[in-house]
């Protein structure tokens, strides 16, 4: 028995048209988002902060300081050994 209704296996009846915008417009941009990781802040305006005084303490100074401790304590434990 054969129905009276045309059926269609590629059927496109539920698809919405492709909307495409013209090549000379552009893309709306987001207002507001966050910088990502790779991205440069807005804010870059501002002077250094006292976090940058405390990291650049951290990451320069401190070793520094501790690599002439350790040379001097060694220095001082190898003449106090008597040579």
């Amino acid at each position: 028995m054969t129905s009276a209704v045309k059926f269609h296996a590629n059927s496109d009846a539920g698809a919405l048209p492709a909307r495409l915008r013209p090549a000379a417009t552009h893309a709306p941009k987001m207002i507001g988002q966050a910088a990502g990781p790779f991205d440069v802040p807005t804010d870059i305006g501002k002077g250094p902060s006292l976090r940058d005084a405390l990291m650049t303490g951290l990451l320069v100074i401190y070793p520094t300081a501790a690599t002439v401790v350790a040379i001097v304590a060694g220095l001082f434990l190898a003449s106090a050994n008597g040579t």
